[in-house]
Order: C-alpha cells, then structure tokens, then sequence
C-alpha cells in the first residue's frame, strides 16, 4: 500500500510541476535556430505557468519554476521549449506554414482568480464569442507562484505582443481583477498609453476583492493557507495596505459584479455582513466604477451564472449593466 501511494504522489507532483521538458519528441528546425518539436500533449502544470504572448489561440508561456518557455497551440499541445526567442521564432515560422490569419481589432482577455486556472472561466469566454463576436483570450497566470507585482508583468507581456490589435477590454474574476487593476495602474504611470499599443477599452469585475478580502486576512497566519495561496493570498489579506497604494483606479470604464443575498447576512454569516462565501458586497466597492449589480450567487459560482454572462456582456457592448427592474 505504501508503495502505491509513494508512486501515486510521484505522478501527482510530475502532473502538477509539467516542467519545460514535457514536449518529449524531438525535430529539428529547418533553420536550426528554434527548438521546434513534434507537437506533444503537456503534462499540465496549470499552477505553474503564465501566458506571456498570445496569437489568436497559440501561446507562449513562462515557468514560475524554471523561467524556461514553452509554445501551446489552441489544444494545449506543447510545440517548442527553451527561451521566450526561440518559442517566438517557431511560431513565426508556423505562422507561415499552417497560413495563420492575423489577428485585428479588439480582444477580451480573461482572468482567472486565485487558486483557479483559465479552465474556470470556459464557459464565460465561450458565452462572450458566441454571443458578442469578441475574440477572446482566456489567460492562465500561476496565481499561487508568486504576487500581484509579478503577474502585472506577465499580463503587460501579453498586451504588448497583442499584435494587430487596437483595443483591448478585460474581464476578471476575483485576484485577476487585483492583477488587472496592477496593471493598468503600471501601465498610466509608465506613459504606455501614449506609445502606440492598443486602447483600453472597458473593465467587467466579477467578485472583485476591491478593499482586500476579511476571510483572506482571517486565515493568512493558517501554515497551511499560507503554502497554498503564496504570496498572492497574503497580499489579500494582511498585506493589503500595501498592496492597495500600488493599484489606484482603473483608467477606464469599469463595472462590478458582486455576489450576495441583499441581507446582512450573506452566503457566509462569519463574515458578518453581504457576502458571495468569500468576499463581501461592501469590498468589491470601488469609487469610479460605472455601473454596480449584486447576484444572488457565491464566489465561485458567479463565473458559471448565466445572469453574470449577460450582465459582463452587456457592459463590454453599451458600458452599463440592466438593472434588475429592467
């Protein structure tokens, strides 16, 4: 029995990790120059990987682990390893080959929260193609691997190399917003508005920990919380006053989408106040915001509710939500 169970968390952790060397069947490039490889299915690893570029659905990812980078196509087969260069050079060179369209116009780009990986937020992304046209890029960070500072940079990455593209409009889902609000705040102070990449468009909050989150701060000094949520979930909890000042308003239109019961009670009585179970009405606030809903749905269920689906596409579209009397 102890044998198979030491063998059963070998191939746990090997399916966790999915290091840069999962693509496993060499070819050469023609070029010599990039490490291209016989497309292989990757280990997984969602927990350790962050998007760094993305071409329609093709994306380079980065390692928290390793800092190694590896290219995915649309079904998450792995395509080449090595440096982010390399990953660059063969999927220009696949670009050629397979005839790829260009990407134009506008995006969505879609965060996950913390814990979470972009296979939480299928149904929503598949909600806004099918019903607004929008193409969308659902972005994988390792929300556990490292702190909001560090994936504002991994999400700039992504909005940098967006080319073709003249608008880009968010949508997150707890810590992504956090990460999504880093980021522009970043990107004002740096002046990047004004150096030709593509506008801002407009922001779509769902369960955003607007003002930190209180079960966060409950449970930070938990050992076990603590090796779980990294330094992202103390940045949501204790760390929070410094976080905060890096952040500021959104330079953008921008609406929220809390969960709540309309009582004082909420999902979770412990937390004494409205709530979704995770984060209270009162902290998804923020001053600026264009429009405001509450759903009867808790935390992880916003982003499976069909009403938040309509709500999130209605703002990207007309930059309100229907209220409820509507």
């Amino acid at each position: 029995m102890r044998k198979l169970l030491t063998i059963g968390c070998v191939i746990a952790i090997l399916l966790a990790l999915g290091s840069a060397g999962d693509c496993r069947v060499f070819a050469e490039s023609p070029s010599g120059e990039g490490e291209q490889r016989v497309p292989m299915p990757t280990l997984g690893g969602k927990q350790f990987w962050a998007d760094e570029l993305f071409f329609g659905q093709w994306r380079i990812q980065r390692s928290a682990l390793s800092g190694s980078y590896r290219l995915l196509d649309e079904s998450d087969f792995c395509h080449a390893t090595g440096t982010f260069a390399t990953c660059e050079e063969v999927l220009q060179r696949i670009r050629k080959q397979q005839r790829l369209r260009p990407m134009h116009g506008s995006v969505v780009l879609v965060l996950h929260g913390l814990f979470r990986t972009r296979a939480s937020m299928n149904s929503l992304c598949a909600y806004l193609r099918r019903y607004g046209r929008y193409q969308v890029l659902n972005v994988e960070y390792p929300s556990t691997q490292a702190g909001v500072e560090e994936h504002a940079k991994s999400l700039a990455s992504i909005v940098e190399h967006l080319e073709g593209i003249d608008k880009v409009h968010f949508v997150g889902h707890s810590l992504g917003n956090i990460v999504i609000r880093r980021y522009l705040a970043d990107r004002k102070e740096a002046g990047a508005e004004h150096e030709g990449g593509p506008d801002v468009g407009r922001l779509v909050m769902v369960g955003p920990p607007n003002n930190g989150a209180i079960l966060a701060t409950s449970v930070a000094a938990e050992p076990l919380f603590r090796a779980l949520a990294g330094e992202a979930g103390q940045e949501l909890g204790p760390r929070w006053p410094w976080l905060a000042g890096t952040l500021g308003t959104p330079p953008c239109e921008f609406g929220i989408i809390a969960g709540g019961l309309g009582n004082e009670r909420g999902f979770n009585p412990l937390l004494g106040q409205d709530n979704d179970g995770v984060v209270t009405v009162e902290s998804t606030r923020l001053d600026g915001a264009k429009d405001f809903v509450v759903v009867p749905m808790i935390h992880s269920g916003l982003i499976e509710d069909p009403r938040v689906f309509q709500q999130t596409l209605l703002f990207l579209k007309q930059g309100h939500f229907r209220k409820p009397s509507e």
